[in-house]
């Protein structure tokens, strides 16, 4: 790890303990965010690794990795959720608060802006046209390791959640209601789904097997999503939910593309 990193993570570190209580412990909620940047992190050197970024590329797609969510705390602190439509877009939040602490400052202003925009621009449906290198590399690594640790989040809450009945485990979502036929179309399509159209826990599903189709820029990460067994995980949960055969027949084509894929 560069000395660069080793800075930022310190900052990165310092920041959070500001939100520990008298016992040196996160609120729960904010220690799963500070676990869920982890995995991040860890996807972000895997896809780096993979993908053979230079130095550069790599530090920086790491760095992006550690800073996205860095507003997740204050949002919660100060709005009491996660849910960016009820308080703030977390994006936009991480990327002032990552620039007014000056964490970047010593970076190169290449660097420095590549990360902060990778930052910003991490929740986006879609990246702006134009972005290119650099800027390319470092936001497309970090908005596929966030996806590749969604996957892990949503899984973990399936398996230790008592999702049948408490409604909070997914936000309110109903558990009984069939998939949006608009999420299904869009999915079909390789579109992104509009978010709007989420109205039952088989959506939220559905929307992460369109991550698995075409969300996922970069051949290392739809091969660690592949051998982590996460679209057979949806497929499995989605029979559970009693999703119609429609989003199993998606399941089934995504894996089948898969299989095309990695099997030359």
């Amino acid at each position: 790890m560069t000395s660069a990193l080793v800075a930022l993570r310190r900052d990165y570190a310092g920041y959070v303990d500001t939100f520990r209580n008298g016992q040196g412990e996160l609120p729960a909620m904010m220690q799963l965010k500070l676990e869920h940047t982890a995995g991040v992190v860890g996807a972000a050197r895997l896809i780096a690794q993979g993908e053979g970024f230079d130095e550069t590329d790599a530090r920086c797609a790491e760095a992006a990795a550690l800073l996205h969510d860095t507003g997740r705390y204050e949002q919660l602190l100060r709005y009491n959720t996660f849910r960016d439509s009820d308080s703030v877009d977390h994006a936009v939040f991480s990327y002032e608060i990552v620039r007014s602490k000056g964490w970047l400052a010593a970076w190169p202003a290449r660097e420095r802006e590549a990360v902060l925009e990778a930052v910003r621009m991490h929740n986006r449906r879609e990246l702006p046209a134009g972005l290119a290198g650099l800027d390319l590399k470092c936001a497309c690594a970090v908005r596929d390791a966030d996806k590749l640790d969604i996957f892990r989040v949503l899984e973990e809450r399936i398996k230790s959640t008592d999702w049948r009945h408490d409604a909070r485990a997914f936000w309110n979502l109903p558990v009984n209601l069939p998939p949006d036929q608009e999420v299904v179309a869009a999915i079909r399509d390789g579109r992104p789904v509009d978010y709007q159209y989420i109205k039952s826990l088989a959506d939220f599903v559905l929307v992460q097997v369109g991550w698995i189709r075409s969300g996922l820029v970069y051949a290392t990460s739809r091969r660690l999503c592949r051998d982590r067994g996460h679209l057979e995980f949806r497929r499995r949960f989605l029979r559970e939910l009693g999703a119609p055969p429609a989003a199993d027949e998606l399941c089934a084509l995504v894996d089948a593309e898969a299989e095309r894929e990695f099997s030359l």
